[in-house]
């Protein structure tokens, strides 16, 4: 009998850790998806490690200055679409609204939802790069085959000349990583609502890719 009662109570303890790891292993699995927004909000309220700012209003001053932008693109491991910048650098004034596209072509046979993290290096200079409007405000959706253009719209802020750390630099790297949003939406994404002359043209869709 008591052998009896000893293995109930060592079945029971098994089945308790048994729940406590999958309840620790789901834990992990949501934090793991959760990690990316929470970090990428974290850089776009702080500017931390090189994550621009997103301006209301274009710049009110133009500066007889030029800076070089580059652009960059990357997606994580696995994650079937095919992204890159439409141009890879641009020479813009100082303080000057400017417009650049993204290229994205989903490769699956299946509608695929991402976002993206972004930032600028050097990172000094995160603090004066100013976003007017970007396809990174909001998870976007390209059906099977598709091919999108997104525009991004910014400026250098003139402050920059005044800034000790950032007032020498001469290049600066725009960079983007997308990722996959854990749950599927249906719905394609539409690009960014036009709101007066500094808002970029909307989501270019080609259909599909040959």
């Amino acid at each position: 009998m008591k052998g009896e009662t000893d293995n109930r109570t060592l079945h029971r303890r098994h089945r308790t850790v048994a729940l406590w790891s999958a309840a620790v292993a789901l834990f992990m699995v949501g934090a793991s998806f959760a990690a990316v927004p929470l970090y990428s909000l974290l850089c776009r309220v702080t500017n931390f490690d090189g994550t621009p700012r997103r301006a209301t209003a274009p710049s009110t001053v133009v500066l007889d200055k030029t800076i070089s932008v580059r652009f960059d693109a990357n997606v994580v491991p696995g994650f079937p679409w095919r992204f890159e910048p439409v141009q890879k650098t641009m020479d813009v004034r100082i303080g000057d609204t400017a417009l650049v596209f993204y290229r994205a072509t989903n490769l699956a046979d299946r509608p695929v939802t991402g976002t993206s993290t972004y930032n600028v290096f050097p990172e000094q200079t995160a603090a004066f790069f100013n976003k007017l409007e970007c396809f990174c405000f909001k998870e976007q959706e390209i059906a099977p085959g598709e091919t999108v253009e997104f525009p991004v719209s910014f400026f250098v802020d003139p402050q920059i000349v005044n800034d000790k750390d950032a007032r020498g630099v001469s290049h600066i790297t725009l960079s983007y990583t997308f990722y996959p949003v854990a749950q599927h939406r249906p719905g394609l994404a539409e690009g960014p609502a036009s709101k007066g002359p500094a808002a970029p043209a909307p989501v270019q869709r080609n259909g599909k890719a040959g």
